[in-house]
């Protein structure tokens, strides 16, 4: 049997970093995400959650796509 891929959340930037504090700039650059409309995904855990919250002012999060074979 095929292992359930984990979930996964696509994050865009849709707000300026441009007058952000320091510590947001850096986890909006941890994402992967440095202009806007930057777009990453990333992995559906604690870590990534703590991240979107602190900055979820700036971004729009929603559930990744799965693409893969039928």
């Amino acid at each position: 049997m095929a292992k359930a891929k984990a979930k996964e959340l696509q994050v865009r930037l849709v707000k300026s970093l441009i007058g952000s504090k320091k510590d947001q700039i850096a986890t909006a650059h941890a994402l992967g995400l440095h202009k806007i409309g930057d777009v990453s995904v990333q992995p559906d855990n604690a870590a990534t959650q703590g991240k979107v919250a602190k900055i979820s002012h700036l971004l729009a999060v929603d559930e990744a796509k799965q693409g893969g074979a039928k």
